[in-house]
């Protein structure tokens, strides 16, 4: 299964239109080309490798939330590369 998943910016490169983004501690770089703006500390919806949407940090929060209480985030955690 392959879904969106919620990430935190940590750096920027707005050169590239990339980000690096972390969750749980993984670290990984993405694309931000299909965002008009993305700073650091903001949250994304992650899919693919690029950056779909912001969301707020208390959304990010429920949305991870959920989506560890089902299992799924896991089960992503595992097949998404480092």
């Amino acid at each position: 299964m392959c879904l969106a998943i919620p990430a935190e910016v940590v750096s920027l490169d707005e050169e590239r239109d990339q980000a690096t983004v972390s969750l749980a501690g993984v670290r990984k770089t993405i694309s931000t080309a299909l965002l008009e703006e993305v700073a650091v500390g903001d949250f994304v919806l992650v899919h693919v490798g690029y950056a779909l949407h912001r969301l707020s940090p208390e959304e990010a929060d429920r949305t991870l939330r959920l989506m560890e209480e089902a299992g799924i985030l896991a089960e992503e955690q595992r097949e998404v590369p480092a």
